[in-house]
């Protein structure tokens, strides 16, 4: 009998998690993204005052030809494949965002100041440019760092099955 509470009790917590897990997709703060597939290969940046249902995102992802892909992951009605101007630390920049998945739209164009400012920033905010209202956009970059260095080491240089390199012009150490 004792099992059996056991077992139900470790059915009802797993649920519990799980649960969890889906209901802190779009939570504020930078986490791995809970989105079917993504797993360890791309982090989540979303405003404060994110739920479930409103929510403000910035995605970082390692592409599957090893790129690093940022998008834009909002509920808004609209969408999200528009021009925004993105706000890191007082430095506005504007971009277009293309529809992309599993994201809203994915930022095309030169994308390296908004890397380098969501890693080393202390917030960002998003704007459409075409005014329209987002649901929050005061992304706090607490924690960007890490995470986005966890997801983008998917994309690290694989190193080549041949090696140790044996090219003549190569010493090796015995």
């Amino acid at each position: 009998m004792g099992s059996h509470r056991t077992r139900k009790l470790s059915a009802v917590l797993l649920l519990g998690l799980l649960a969890g897990t889906s209901l802190a997709a779009q939570e504020a703060g930078w986490h791995y993204s809970p989105l079917p597939g993504e797993g360890d290969r791309a982090t989540l940046g979303c405003a404060l005052g994110s739920t479930t249902t409103t929510f403000a995102c910035i995605a970082v992802r390692c592409e599957d030809d090893f790129s690093t892909g940022i998008y834009i992951h909002t509920s808004r009605t609209q969408g999200d494949a528009v021009v925004w101007a993105i706000t890191v630390d007082k430095q506005t920049r504007s971009f277009v965002a293309l529809p992309s998945q599993p994201y809203g739209s994915r930022l095309s164009g030169d994308t390296a100041w908004v890397l380098d400012n969501l890693r080393n920033g202390a917030v960002a905010y998003l704007e459409p440019a075409d005014g329209t209202p987002v649901p929050a956009n005061h992304i706090a970059l607490d924690g960007s760092l890490y995470a986005i260095n966890h997801a983008l080491a998917w994309c690290a240089p694989r190193v080549p099955a041949n090696e140790p390199m044996t090219a003549p012009d190569v010493e090796t150490r015995q």
